[in-house]
């Protein structure tokens, strides 16, 4: 019989793999629109393609990206996998979309994975970051303070709505807020773009 490790590392590559598949890259393809990469703030993420493309493509950047690592996670979960294993496979996803091999490892700020992972392992968390996401966003214009808003405070969420799942949380939250860097520089000096 495997041990639990032995079941986590090959869920953690798949979900890595996956995690590659980069929405924003795909959808622009699709639609005949220049790479999100090449314009704006470079990033290949929802709020850039809003910027760049407007809502719908922004809208299936979002979908792609938040249910790319729902399958892997579902194997995690119904192989029982206890909490730490399942965020080490939602880690794997966070990193494919952070780190993308095929992309000479510059992808993207890993929130709409993020949201997608936690909305499979603790979709309350999930749920309470998106909203607070949605307000700041209309309220302020800015992705980049929704985004570490929302993301400080899941951890909070998670004592309260899933505290088996909160160091999983704070993994994904010490890698956004990471991903956020130059982003958290830009708000000092007052040029971070607006949606």
């Amino acid at each position: 019989m495997l041990s639990q490790l032995e079941l986590v590392l090959p869920l953690m590559a798949l979900g890595y793999l996956s995690g590659t598949w980069l929405g924003a890259i795909t959808v622009c393809r699709l639609a005949g629109r220049s790479d999100p990469r090449l314009a704006g703030s470079g990033n290949p993420g929802f709020s850039n393609v809003l910027r760049l493309h407007g809502s719908r493509l922004a809208l299936a950047t979002l979908l792609v990206d938040a249910v790319k690592g729902m399958p892997v996670l579902g194997l995690a979960i119904l192989l029982g996998l206890p909490p730490w294993g399942q965020g080490l496979v939602g880690l794997g996803v966070l990193l494919g979309h952070s780190y993308p091999v095929w992309y000479r490892f510059r992808g993207g700020k890993a929130v709409a994975s993020a949201f997608g992972v936690m909305l499979l392992l603790t979709p309350g968390v999930a749920l309470c970051c998106a909203a607070l996401w949605s307000l700041l966003a209309w309220r302020v214009r800015t992705a980049a303070v929704a985004s570490l808003a929302s993301a400080a405070m899941a951890p909070l969420a998670a004592i309260w709505l899933a505290p088996e799942y909160v160091p999983v949380v704070i993994g994904f939250t010490l890698l956004v807020l990471g991903r956020h860097a130059l982003n958290i520089r830009r708000l000092g000096r007052g040029d971070e773009p607006g949606l």
